[in-house]
């Protein structure tokens, strides 16, 4: 039985309104990190309850939900890649599992929603994350959205709704859930044992249970490395850097100069930061002489790094190609 998370009270609370409102299709959107996933899987499970508690949400005990944590509840379907699904592991036919929700897979579900429900009320499928399903898969949905059965509610779970149809989103409810407040996210990220849950937060962009993940990279020894040597750019050592950083993942590297960058940014335009509350005083005299425009540079660069780190053969000389334009255009 998995709760709530302790920012989700008020969106739980909205639910129970949206509930009174006749839907076949909820789009949950927002920020990756948040409990987007879990809040659907929980209201899920709560609709499918036969015994619900005073506040709607399910008791966890009768066989309802006994099939629904076993994973194996008839009225209900859960779509996903499969290298969410599959967590890394091999397919059958020994290829990589696939990042895209096929139309295969949402074809899979015609005997499913002909079929009436197994204990004549609700049933529900979630898919997760939406943008992930391919054109034609979106289009086989677009189908079921338009002509629903009774009972079938659809609910999308999407971290950039941007990429969905319009047609699709036309045709789904809207429940926006906003990044959880610091306090909040703070307190439970600390209970959850991470060391330094206001800097994990921060680094995260307030995406706690990605906060969680990024914790044990806080205090690597390569990002403290990184972030020691941006600091100074004139002194910054770019090939006993890259050296040090090649057994390091790129994209992850990628992202560490990103939400540095951006604090950089965001330091000289409007006396803020985001990732690195800590690094306030030094970010304040880096960025002193530094144009507007190379960083807006930089971070382009970055961009166009980020694309390239999940291809590159040479790790070193992807870190050195990448620290040297660091240092070009924080020196111009």
């Amino acid at each position: 039985m998995k709760d709530i998370y302790p920012w989700q009270k008020n969106d739980w609370a909205r639910l129970q309104e949206l509930c009174k409102r006749p839907a076949h299709g909820l789009l949950f959107k927002g920020t990756k990190g948040i409990g987007k996933l879990d809040l659907a899987m929980n209201f899920a499970q709560s609709l499918l309850c036969e015994h619900p508690q005073d506040n709607d949400f399910f008791c966890g005990k009768c066989p309802s939900c006994h099939w629904f944590e076993q994973g194996s509840h008839p009225d209900f379907r859960l779509l996903q890649p499969e290298t969410l699904s599959l967590e890394g592991e091999e397919t059958e036919s020994g290829k990589k599992p696939s990042k895209q929700i096929s139309v295969d897979q949402v074809r899979g579900l015609a005997d499913f929603i002909g079929m009436s429900a197994h204990q004549g009320g609700r049933r529900v499928v979630v898919i997760h994350p939406a943008e992930a399903m391919n054109t034609n898969a979106a289009n086989a949905l677009l189908k079921n959205l338009e002509e629903p059965p009774q009972g079938l509610l659809f609910i999308l779970v999407s971290h950039k709704p941007q990429q969905l149809l319009p047609t699709i989103l036309s045709r789904c409810l809207s429940f926006a859930l906003p990044a959880p407040d610091a306090v909040s996210a703070t307190r439970w990220l600390s209970e959850q044992g991470v060391k330094n849950p206001a800097e994990a937060l921060a680094a995260s962009g307030f995406s706690p249970l990605q906060a969680i993940q990024l914790d044990e990279q806080l205090g690597s020894e390569e990002r403290d490395k990184l972030l020691r040597a941006v600091r100074q750019p004139a002194a910054l050592d770019v090939f006993a850097l890259a050296e040090a950083l090649q057994k390091t993942e790129q994209v992850l590297v990628v992202q560490w100069l990103q939400q540095w960058c951006y604090d950089l940014s965001s330091m000289k335009q409007a006396g803020k930061l985001r990732f690195h509350p800590g690094e306030e005083a030094a970010i304040k005299k880096l960025v002193e002489p530094i144009a507007p425009l190379n960083l807006a540079r930089l971070q382009k660069h970055l961009q166009t790094a980020k694309r390239e780190a999940q291809h590159t053969l040479n790790p070193k000389l992807f870190f050195e190609s990448l620290l040297l334009a660091y240092r070009q255009l924080m020196l111009e």
